[in-house]
């Protein structure tokens, strides 16, 4: 019995034989992300803009397991679609789409200009929604009424959890309708074997959040309930959760990911 026991917790995060596709791949939480789903057993796809980027973070990513890179712009429709084409090309059937790619755009209020909105929007807001689209046919094919498919947004506790200090205007509001639009998918395709889950990470080490953790990064890790930043394990963890049977029961959740920092706010 105990051996039976034990061969069913291990499986609750066995993610063998899954294909995954990994938008912002190449780096932080993307990065992180990916390499956990490997080392679960999967065979990951990894996006990113830069061509050099892609071929690095492959090479890095290769002793895990499983991994290809393709540069891919998402902040253009057609480049989602064309995304979306390579990766149904490479396999007919996704089980997990990680919608991760993202931009930050800080600028005080009163200059806060035009394309701060445009970019944001459209990559962290508008792609989602568009890789989802495309690649619908994928995630259907994969999930059945046992092991139903994933998308696993990354929005952020900035997004309608947490007010950071920073005038992050265009990124905040992407990220609270990231999470909005994890709800609304959620209740679609739920019935269509696809479940629809959002990570909200704290502060974690990454080139968007470096300014912020070089000046005030210590603090953050003082003030936080858990003392610290977030650890790649952190985040690699909540995605294999969510990808593999552990998560299997849950759908349109938003799961916050920051060391308590936002759920026990105490002006941090």
């Amino acid at each position: 019995m105990a051996d039976n026991q034990l061969t069913a917790h291990a499986d609750l995060f066995d993610l063998t034989g899954k294909c995954a596709l990994v938008t912002g791949g190449t780096r932080g939480i993307g990065r992180m992300i990916a390499r956990g789903l490997l080392q679960a057993g999967a065979r990951v796809l990894i996006s990113s803009r830069g061509a050099e980027a892609c071929a690095e973070a492959q090479r890095h990513l290769s002793e895990y397991g499983d991994v290809r890179a393709i540069p891919a712009d998402l902040s253009r429709h057609d480049e989602c679609r064309r995304l979306a084409g390579l990766v149904r090309a490479d396999s007919e059937r996704l089980d997990i789409l990680v919608n991760n790619a993202g931009a930050m755009w800080r600028e005080p209020l009163e200059t806060f200009p035009v394309e701060g909105w445009d970019q944001v929007i459209d990559l962290n807001l508008k792609s989602p929604f568009w890789l989802v689209q495309a690649l619908l046919p994928a995630l259907r094919g994969a999930g059945t009424a046992d092991d139903h498919a994933r998308v696993i947004n990354i929005g952020s506790i900035a997004g309608g959890v947490h007010v950071a200090g920073a005038p992050n205007y265009s990124y905040a509001s992407s990220k609270a309708g990231l999470h909005q639009l994890t709800r609304v998918l959620a209740r679609e395709l739920g019935p269509q074997h696809i479940t629809v889950n959002a990570v909200a990470p704290g502060p974690f080490p990454s080139q968007m959040m470096a300014t912020t953790l070089e000046a005030i990064g210590d603090t953050i890790a003082a003030k936080a309930p858990l003392r610290r930043l977030g650890r790649d394990d952190d985040m690699a963890g909540v995605a294999v959760f969510l990808a593999g049977r552990a998560g299997s029961y849950l759908t349109g959740t938003v799961i916050p990911v920051d060391g308590g920092i936002a759920t026990t706010a105490t002006g941090t």
